[in-house]
């Protein structure tokens, strides 16, 4: 499986959280999400190869970091963009599955990540992860990467299953709590500050004095 996770620029992560981070704040936060989600996946067998789709010079450096490679995507036009031009360049080079992942979700673990590969078949299949308030989708694999197109949003989830099954593709549909947290609006925040500390995402919110704020105020 290849697992591509779409970036946009980072100086300009998570404004929806700016009533309880300050911009810098929301970068490094955003930065440490990325790292606690690329930690995992280096950690899971069935993964043959992990890339960031992006032209941010941030996240570049980050999958410097992690040995990661990079899918340049020109343009930084958000999350569907991202992935259809990372979808269509991984095909043409033989890529037979791909898993898309975005990097907001730092309480994703190995097993999540094994599970949705080992449900998912080398067949014309579609397997989704929906967010934890089933509108959003928050993990897509395909087979093959250009088997459907995508359009992500806070409201993704039921639409993909109708386009994947208007093409007759297999679907599965998986619900997973780690996966399914990912971390747009102050609610998301709070639920993750709730969990014990396991993370770089969480750790830098003690570190910052937030987790507490956070707690006490939204």
């Amino acid at each position: 499986m290849w697992v591509v996770i779409p970036v946009k620029k980072i100086n300009n992560a998570k404004c929806r959280l700016k009533s309880v981070l300050s911009p810098v704040q929301r970068s490094e936060f955003f930065a440490m999400m990325l790292e606690d989600v690329l930690t995992i996946l280096k950690d899971v067998p069935a993964i043959e190869n992990v890339s960031i789709a992006t032209v941010c010079t941030k996240a570049i450096k980050i999958a410097k970091k992690y040995d990661v490679t990079i899918l340049n995507t020109h343009n930084d036009e958000g999350q569907t963009s991202a992935i259809s031009i990372s979808a269509r360049t991984l095909e043409k080079n033989g890529v037979k599955n791909m898993l898309m992942l975005p990097g907001d979700i730092p309480l994703v673990n190995e097993n999540e990540i094994s599970k949705v590969i080992n449900v998912h078949k080398s067949e014309p299949t579609m397997t989704i992860v929906p967010a934890r308030d089933k509108k959003g989708s928050n993990c897509i694999a395909l087979s093959p990467p250009t088997a459907m197109p995508l359009s992500f949003g806070p409201n993704s989830f039921f639409p993909h299953l109708e386009t994947a099954r208007s093409l007759g593709l297999k679907i599965n549909s998986i619900p997973l709590s780690g996966i399914g947290l990912d971390i747009d609006t102050p609610a998301d925040l709070k639920e993750l500050c709730k969990k014990p500390i396991l993370t770089k995402a969480q750790n830098f919110l003690n570190e910052q004095n937030i987790l507490e704020k956070i707690l006490n105020k939204v």
